[in-house]
């Protein structure tokens, strides 16, 4: 696999910050970086070749400033946009995106690309929404033991590592619904809630012995694991999930818990899946 990050571009504004974020990683990585823009025909008209060009070129321009030495190559496809970047995504590191591009609703916090191509990459994607002022210095990783929470786990580690960050480790989980008046299991629930607790803490020790140069912390609750990220992520730089866990369909492509994330996250979101998954 080539190592290098891929960044999909269309002139939006949550395009440039898709190209910051992806040449900011680049340089710390140590990866290549190739911005792509695929230029539908339908969408600009005449001079849509010129205009395609011209946003391509301006993207370079700003990668380059903004990744030192890393190596910047641009290439202008054609089709669809979705397909392509998914396409993109079986020899890419990563493909870094805009949380919606200049074809979506204004009022909506994610398009129907980013969305579609967060839920059959071959490998990490990540969505940016904005460029932040603030630097957090902490990494969030969901994670609850799942295949796609390990793949998820070990690209926040490195992400942590290469920016001398945190790792907060979130582990959240629901309880049945039960009588108000079933007071005789009051205490099964208690030990239910113990020993999920217990469970989540023990998942993480492994990670802390192999990673003894990454600071890597944990909290878990009887919590909706989306509205637990979704507090953790306000003190957070990157947020990093897997596509699906423990609780979802095995047809389904895109969790629930992801999904959740990404419309209501606002710092960038890592959504990754293992590799030797079928993604089609």
């Amino acid at each position: 696999m080539a190592r290098q990050i891929v960044v999909g571009i269309d002139g939006s504004a949550p395009a440039t910050a898709a190209v910051e974020w992806a040449a900011a990683d680049a340089r710390r990585r140590g990866l290549n970086l190739r911005i792509v823009h695929i230029c539908e025909q339908w969408r600009h008209g005449h001079g849509e070749s010129e205009y395609c060009a011209g946003t391509l070129e301006a993207a370079a321009d700003r990668a380059r400033a903004l990744a030192g030495g890393v190596e910047v190559t641009t290439e202008l496809l054609t089709g669809e946009v979705a397909p392509a970047l998914i396409a993109e995504s079986a020899s890419a590191d990563s493909v870094v995106i805009g949380s919606r591009g200049l074809g979506g609703f204004q009022g909506l916090v994610m398009g129907s690309v980013s969305i579609a191509v967060a839920g059959h990459a071959a490998g990490p994607v990540v969505v940016v929404r904005g460029t932040s002022p603030i630097t957090h210095g902490r990494i969030v990783v969901g994670y609850d033991g799942s295949e796609h929470a390990e793949a998820a786990m070990e690209y926040a580690i490195e992400q942590a590592r290469r920016r001398d960050a945190e790792l907060y480790v979130a582990y959240g989980w629901t309880m049945p619904a039960y009588s108000p008046y079933a007071v005789a299991y009051n205490s099964l629930i208690e030990d239910v809630m113990q020993e999920e607790a217990r469970a989540a803490r023990e998942r993480v020790v492994p990670w802390r012995e192999k990673n003894l140069d990454v600071r890597i912390t944990d909290g878990h609750a009887c919590q909706h694991p989306v509205s637990l990220l979704i507090e953790a992520s306000k003190q957070a730089d990157l947020v990093v999930v897997g596509s699906r866990g423990r609780g979802g369909l095995a047809a389904a492509v895109l969790g629930s818990v992801s999904h959740g994330v990404l419309h209501h996250v606002i710092c960038p979101v890592a959504v990754v899946r293992p590799r030797t998954e079928e993604t089609s």
